[in-house]
Protein backbone atom coordinates (compact mmCIF):
# COMPACT_ATOMS: atom_id res chain seq x y z
CA UNK A 1 0.00 0.00 0.00
CA UNK A 2 1.46 3.31 -1.08
CA UNK A 3 1.56 6.30 1.17
CA UNK A 4 -0.06 9.60 0.27
CA UNK A 5 2.99 11.48 1.60
CA UNK A 6 5.77 12.15 -0.90
CA UNK A 7 8.37 10.12 1.03
CA UNK A 8 9.52 8.16 -1.96
CA UNK A 9 10.92 11.30 -3.58
CA UNK A 10 13.46 11.88 -0.70
CA UNK A 11 17.00 10.96 -1.66
CA UNK A 12 18.78 8.28 0.27
CA UNK A 13 17.48 5.90 2.89
CA UNK A 14 15.08 6.94 5.56
CA UNK A 15 16.62 7.94 8.91
CA UNK A 16 16.39 5.35 11.63
CA UNK A 17 13.91 6.17 14.33
CA UNK A 18 15.63 6.35 17.71
CA UNK A 19 14.52 3.70 20.15
CA UNK A 20 12.38 4.98 22.95
CA UNK A 21 14.20 4.53 26.24
CA UNK A 22 12.59 2.10 28.57
CA UNK A 23 12.53 3.26 32.19
CA UNK A 24 14.70 1.19 34.46
CA UNK A 25 11.83 0.69 36.83
CA UNK A 26 9.61 -0.69 34.07
CA UNK A 27 12.35 -2.94 32.72
CA UNK A 28 13.18 -4.31 36.06
CA UNK A 29 11.25 -6.94 37.85
CA UNK A 30 8.69 -5.89 40.46
CA UNK A 31 10.84 -7.28 43.25
CA UNK A 32 13.96 -5.36 42.30
CA UNK A 33 12.12 -2.17 41.36
CA UNK A 34 11.34 -1.20 44.95
CA UNK A 35 14.50 -1.25 47.08
CA UNK A 36 13.85 -2.34 50.63
CA UNK A 37 16.17 -2.00 53.60
CA UNK A 38 17.28 -5.31 55.04
CA UNK A 39 15.41 -6.13 58.18
CA UNK A 40 17.63 -5.86 61.27
CA UNK A 41 17.54 -9.02 63.23
CA UNK A 42 16.94 -8.88 66.93
CA UNK A 43 20.19 -10.81 67.28
CA UNK A 44 22.24 -8.10 65.52
CA UNK A 45 25.48 -7.73 67.56
CA UNK A 46 25.45 -3.97 67.08
CA UNK A 47 22.18 -3.62 68.99
CA UNK A 48 22.12 -6.73 71.10
CA UNK A 49 22.30 -6.09 74.85
CA UNK A 50 24.78 -8.98 75.02
CA UNK A 51 27.28 -7.35 72.63
CA UNK A 52 30.90 -7.51 73.90
CA UNK A 53 31.31 -3.72 74.00
CA UNK A 54 28.15 -3.28 76.05
CA UNK A 55 29.11 -6.09 78.39
CA UNK A 56 32.55 -4.58 78.97
CA UNK A 57 31.05 -1.14 79.63
CA UNK A 58 28.55 -2.53 82.13
CA UNK A 59 31.28 -4.56 83.81
CA UNK A 60 33.50 -1.48 84.16
CA UNK A 61 30.56 0.42 85.57
CA UNK A 62 29.90 -2.17 88.27
CA UNK A 63 33.52 -3.14 88.98
CA UNK A 64 34.30 -0.26 91.40
CA UNK A 65 31.21 -1.00 93.46
CA UNK A 66 32.03 -4.72 93.61
CA UNK A 67 35.61 -4.05 94.68
CA UNK A 68 34.45 -1.67 97.39
CA UNK A 69 31.96 -4.22 98.68
CA UNK A 70 34.64 -6.91 98.84
CA UNK A 71 37.07 -4.58 100.57
CA UNK A 72 34.45 -3.48 103.10
CA UNK A 73 33.62 -7.10 103.92
CA UNK A 74 37.30 -7.97 104.41
CA UNK A 75 38.10 -4.89 106.54
CA UNK A 76 34.79 -4.51 108.35
CA UNK A 77 36.34 -4.38 111.84
CA UNK A 78 38.41 -1.32 110.97
CA UNK A 79 35.38 0.48 109.59
CA UNK A 80 33.28 -0.39 112.63
CA UNK A 81 35.94 0.63 115.19
CA UNK A 82 36.75 3.86 113.41
CA UNK A 83 33.10 4.80 113.04
CA UNK A 84 32.47 4.07 116.73
CA UNK A 85 35.33 6.31 117.80
CA UNK A 86 34.31 9.09 115.44
CA UNK A 87 30.75 8.95 116.79
CA UNK A 88 32.00 10.11 120.19
CA UNK A 89 34.40 12.75 118.83
CA UNK A 90 33.95 16.52 118.57
CA UNK A 91 31.74 17.04 115.48
CA UNK A 92 33.11 20.50 114.69
CA UNK A 93 36.66 19.23 114.35
CA UNK A 94 35.35 16.38 112.22
CA UNK A 95 33.64 18.89 109.94
CA UNK A 96 36.96 20.72 109.67
CA UNK A 97 38.62 17.45 108.71
CA UNK A 98 35.95 16.82 106.08
CA UNK A 99 36.55 20.31 104.68
CA UNK A 100 40.29 19.67 104.36
CA UNK A 101 39.51 16.33 102.71
CA UNK A 102 37.38 18.06 100.06
CA UNK A 103 40.10 20.65 99.53
CA UNK A 104 42.50 17.80 98.82
CA UNK A 105 40.52 16.84 95.70
CA UNK A 106 40.52 20.46 94.55
CA UNK A 107 44.29 20.70 94.99
CA UNK A 108 44.77 17.39 93.17
CA UNK A 109 42.85 18.79 90.20
CA UNK A 110 44.98 21.95 90.30
CA UNK A 111 48.20 19.91 90.25
CA UNK A 112 46.89 17.79 87.37
CA UNK A 113 46.16 20.95 85.37
CA UNK A 114 49.58 22.34 86.21
CA UNK A 115 51.26 19.20 84.85
CA UNK A 116 49.88 19.50 81.31
CA UNK A 117 49.91 22.38 78.80
CA UNK A 118 46.41 21.68 77.48
CA UNK A 119 43.44 23.48 78.99
CA UNK A 120 41.09 21.03 80.74
CA UNK A 121 37.45 21.63 81.76
CA UNK A 122 37.57 22.42 85.50
CA UNK A 123 34.32 20.65 86.47
CA UNK A 124 35.10 17.39 84.71
CA UNK A 125 38.69 17.51 85.93
CA UNK A 126 37.52 17.82 89.54
CA UNK A 127 35.02 15.00 89.04
CA UNK A 128 37.75 12.80 87.55
CA UNK A 129 39.98 13.37 90.58
CA UNK A 130 37.11 12.54 92.91
CA UNK A 131 36.60 9.31 90.96
CA UNK A 132 40.36 8.70 90.86
CA UNK A 133 40.42 8.84 94.66
CA UNK A 134 38.12 5.82 94.79
CA UNK A 135 40.26 3.92 92.27
CA UNK A 136 43.43 4.90 94.13
CA UNK A 137 42.29 3.04 97.26
CA UNK A 138 41.72 -0.19 95.31
CA UNK A 139 44.97 -0.54 93.33
CA UNK A 140 48.49 -0.03 94.77
CA UNK A 141 51.09 2.61 93.94
CA UNK A 142 48.50 5.10 92.63
CA UNK A 143 47.92 2.90 89.56
CA UNK A 144 44.16 3.32 89.79
CA UNK A 145 44.28 7.11 90.03
CA UNK A 146 46.75 7.37 87.15
CA UNK A 147 44.66 5.04 84.98
CA UNK A 148 41.50 7.10 85.56
CA UNK A 149 43.34 10.35 84.89
CA UNK A 150 44.95 9.02 81.72
CA UNK A 151 41.58 7.88 80.37
CA UNK A 152 40.13 11.30 81.17
CA UNK A 153 42.97 13.07 79.37
CA UNK A 154 42.51 10.89 76.29
CA UNK A 155 38.78 11.60 76.26
CA UNK A 156 39.65 15.31 76.18
CA UNK A 157 41.80 14.87 73.08
CA UNK A 158 45.19 14.78 74.79
CA UNK A 159 47.62 12.44 72.96
CA UNK A 160 48.81 9.37 74.82
CA UNK A 161 52.44 10.50 74.93
CA UNK A 162 51.57 13.89 76.40
CA UNK A 163 49.14 12.37 78.91
CA UNK A 164 51.75 9.87 80.08
CA UNK A 165 54.34 12.64 80.36
CA UNK A 166 51.95 14.67 82.53
CA UNK A 167 51.49 11.67 84.85
CA UNK A 168 55.26 11.33 85.14
CA UNK A 169 55.66 15.04 85.94
CA UNK A 170 52.83 14.83 88.49
CA UNK A 171 54.44 11.80 90.13
CA UNK A 172 57.81 13.57 90.25
CA UNK A 173 56.53 16.90 91.56
CA UNK A 174 54.72 15.46 94.59
CA UNK A 175 57.70 13.77 96.33
CA UNK A 176 60.06 16.62 95.43
CA UNK A 177 57.67 19.20 96.88
CA UNK A 178 57.03 17.03 99.95
CA UNK A 179 60.77 16.72 100.58
CA UNK A 180 61.11 20.50 100.29
CA UNK A 181 58.28 20.99 102.79
CA UNK A 182 59.91 18.48 105.16
CA UNK A 183 63.26 20.27 104.99
CA UNK A 184 61.49 23.56 105.60
CA UNK A 185 59.83 22.17 108.73
CA UNK A 186 63.09 20.77 110.05
CA UNK A 187 64.83 24.11 109.49
CA UNK A 188 61.97 26.09 111.03
CA UNK A 189 61.73 23.79 114.08
CA UNK A 190 65.29 22.66 114.89
CA UNK A 191 64.27 21.50 118.36
CA UNK A 192 62.66 18.45 116.74
CA UNK A 193 65.95 17.26 115.27
CA UNK A 194 66.93 15.48 118.49
CA UNK A 195 64.50 12.66 117.70
CA UNK A 196 67.14 10.16 116.60
CA UNK A 197 64.59 7.37 116.47
CA UNK A 198 63.09 8.92 113.35
CA UNK A 199 66.36 9.15 111.40
CA UNK A 200 67.01 6.10 109.17
CA UNK A 201 70.20 4.16 109.88
CA UNK A 202 73.03 3.72 107.41
CA UNK A 203 71.82 0.30 106.26
CA UNK A 204 68.38 1.65 105.33
CA UNK A 205 69.91 4.55 103.42
CA UNK A 206 72.20 2.16 101.53
CA UNK A 207 69.23 -0.03 100.59
CA UNK A 208 67.29 2.98 99.29
CA UNK A 209 70.27 4.21 97.29
CA UNK A 210 70.84 0.72 95.85
CA UNK A 211 67.19 0.51 94.82
CA UNK A 212 67.31 3.87 93.03
CA UNK A 213 70.55 3.02 91.23
CA UNK A 214 69.18 -0.38 90.21
CA UNK A 215 66.00 1.14 88.82
CA UNK A 216 67.82 3.72 86.71
CA UNK A 217 70.43 1.19 85.62
CA UNK A 218 67.78 -1.29 84.51
CA UNK A 219 66.01 1.39 82.50
CA UNK A 220 69.29 2.40 80.83
CA UNK A 221 70.18 -1.21 79.95
CA UNK A 222 66.73 -1.89 78.50
CA UNK A 223 66.90 1.25 76.41
CA UNK A 224 70.34 0.34 75.08
CA UNK A 225 69.69 -3.34 74.33
CA UNK A 226 66.01 -3.66 73.37
CA UNK A 227 65.38 -1.80 70.12
CA UNK A 228 61.62 -2.20 70.36
CA UNK A 229 61.63 -0.14 73.57
CA UNK A 230 64.20 2.42 72.48
CA UNK A 231 62.00 4.44 70.14
CA UNK A 232 58.90 4.77 72.40
CA UNK A 233 61.08 5.53 75.44
CA UNK A 234 63.04 8.19 73.58
CA UNK A 235 59.78 9.67 72.28
CA UNK A 236 58.35 9.69 75.79
CA UNK A 237 61.46 11.40 77.21
CA UNK A 238 61.44 13.95 74.40
CA UNK A 239 57.76 14.75 74.96
CA UNK A 240 58.18 14.95 78.73
CA UNK A 241 61.15 17.32 78.50
CA UNK A 242 59.42 19.51 75.92
CA UNK A 243 56.20 19.78 77.94
CA UNK A 244 58.13 20.45 81.16
CA UNK A 245 60.03 23.26 79.45
CA UNK A 246 56.82 24.77 78.07
CA UNK A 247 55.03 24.51 81.41
CA UNK A 248 57.82 26.24 83.30
CA UNK A 249 57.54 29.25 81.00
CA UNK A 250 53.98 29.82 82.27
CA UNK A 251 53.83 31.22 85.82
CA UNK A 252 50.27 30.00 86.33
CA UNK A 253 51.21 26.41 85.52
CA UNK A 254 54.30 26.60 87.76
CA UNK A 255 52.23 27.86 90.67
CA UNK A 256 49.55 25.22 90.11
CA UNK A 257 52.05 22.37 89.82
CA UNK A 258 54.54 23.12 92.59
CA UNK A 259 52.27 25.11 94.88
CA UNK A 260 49.59 22.45 94.73
CA UNK A 261 52.14 19.65 95.25
CA UNK A 262 53.49 21.45 98.34
CA UNK A 263 49.99 22.06 99.70
CA UNK A 264 48.95 18.39 99.37
CA UNK A 265 50.82 17.02 102.44
CA UNK A 266 49.79 20.06 104.47
CA UNK A 267 46.12 19.36 103.73
CA UNK A 268 46.56 15.70 104.62
CA UNK A 269 48.21 16.67 107.89
CA UNK A 270 45.38 19.09 108.58
CA UNK A 271 42.87 16.24 108.22
CA UNK A 272 44.87 14.08 110.66
CA UNK A 273 45.27 16.96 113.11
CA UNK A 274 41.54 17.74 112.95
CA UNK A 275 40.65 14.13 113.73
CA UNK A 276 43.25 14.08 116.49
CA UNK A 277 41.89 17.27 118.04
CA UNK A 278 38.39 15.79 117.87
CA UNK A 279 39.62 12.78 119.84
CA UNK A 280 41.84 14.75 122.26
CA UNK A 281 45.26 13.97 120.77
CA UNK A 282 47.93 15.83 122.81
CA UNK A 283 49.98 16.95 119.78
CA UNK A 284 50.20 20.24 117.93
CA UNK A 285 49.51 20.73 114.23
CA UNK A 286 53.24 21.12 113.62
CA UNK A 287 54.03 17.81 115.29
CA UNK A 288 51.28 15.98 113.39
CA UNK A 289 52.44 17.48 110.09
CA UNK A 290 56.06 16.55 110.71
CA UNK A 291 54.97 13.05 111.78
CA UNK A 292 53.09 12.59 108.51
CA UNK A 293 55.98 13.94 106.43
CA UNK A 294 58.48 11.64 108.10
CA UNK A 295 56.22 8.58 107.96
CA UNK A 296 55.24 9.02 104.31
CA UNK A 297 58.82 9.74 103.29
CA UNK A 298 60.12 6.67 105.09
CA UNK A 299 57.64 4.10 103.76
CA UNK A 300 55.77 5.98 101.05
CA UNK A 301 57.49 3.95 98.32
CA UNK A 302 55.95 0.68 99.57
CA UNK A 303 53.25 -0.29 97.02
CA UNK A 304 50.01 -0.39 98.98
CA UNK A 305 46.50 0.77 97.99
CA UNK A 306 46.40 4.47 98.87
CA UNK A 307 49.38 4.00 101.17
CA UNK A 308 47.14 2.15 103.63
CA UNK A 309 49.11 -0.19 105.86
CA UNK A 310 52.79 0.83 105.85
CA UNK A 311 52.10 4.57 106.13
CA UNK A 312 49.54 3.98 108.90
CA UNK A 313 51.97 1.94 111.00
CA UNK A 314 54.77 4.45 110.48
CA UNK A 315 52.43 7.34 111.31
CA UNK A 316 51.32 5.73 114.58
CA UNK A 317 54.94 5.03 115.52
CA UNK A 318 55.99 8.60 114.71
CA UNK A 319 53.17 10.17 116.73
CA UNK A 320 54.00 7.90 119.68
CA UNK A 321 57.60 9.10 119.39
CA UNK A 322 56.34 12.67 119.64
CA UNK A 323 54.56 11.78 122.91
CA UNK A 324 51.07 10.62 121.93
CA UNK A 325 49.53 7.57 123.67
CA UNK A 326 49.53 4.45 121.51
CA UNK A 327 45.75 3.90 121.65
CA UNK A 328 44.95 7.51 120.87
CA UNK A 329 47.44 7.65 118.00
CA UNK A 330 45.96 4.47 116.51
CA UNK A 331 42.43 5.83 116.91
CA UNK A 332 43.46 9.04 115.18
CA UNK A 333 44.85 7.13 112.19
CA UNK A 334 41.74 4.93 112.01
CA UNK A 335 39.50 7.99 112.13
CA UNK A 336 41.62 9.65 109.46
CA UNK A 337 41.20 6.65 107.18
CA UNK A 338 37.48 6.49 107.78
CA UNK A 339 37.12 10.18 106.98
CA UNK A 340 39.32 10.18 103.88
CA UNK A 341 38.71 6.67 102.50
CA UNK A 342 35.45 5.14 103.63
CA UNK A 343 33.22 8.23 103.72
CA UNK A 344 33.98 9.37 100.13
CA UNK A 345 34.57 5.88 98.72
CA UNK A 346 30.99 5.04 97.76
CA UNK A 347 30.23 8.49 96.23
CA UNK A 348 33.56 8.36 94.41
CA UNK A 349 32.76 4.92 93.03
CA UNK A 350 29.35 6.14 91.86
CA UNK A 351 30.96 9.11 90.09
CA UNK A 352 33.49 6.73 88.53
CA UNK A 353 30.70 4.46 87.28
CA UNK A 354 28.74 7.38 85.86
CA UNK A 355 31.78 8.75 84.04
CA UNK A 356 32.52 5.32 82.57
CA UNK A 357 28.89 4.89 81.49
CA UNK A 358 28.87 8.31 79.81
CA UNK A 359 32.18 7.51 78.08
CA UNK A 360 34.01 10.37 79.80
CA UNK A 361 36.49 7.74 80.98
Amino acid sequence: MSSSLPLSDLPGPLPACPARPVPAVAAASPVSAVPTAPARSSLDPARSPFAPARLVRHALTLLPLLLIGAWAAADWHTVRDGAARLASADPWWLLAGLFFTCMGWVVAAVVRQGAIPDRLPPGLLLASQFAAGAANHVLPASIGAHAVTLRFLQSQGVPLARGTASLALYSLAKPVAKTAVLLGFLIAFPELLHLRELIPDRRTLLLVAAGVVTAFGTAAVLMATVRALRRPLLGFVRTALTDARVLHTRPGRVLALWGGAAATPLLQASVIASVGFALGLPLSWTQVTLALLLASTAVGAVPAPGGIGPVDAALVFTMVTFGAPMGLAAATVIGYRVLTVWVPLLPGALVLSIMVQRKIL
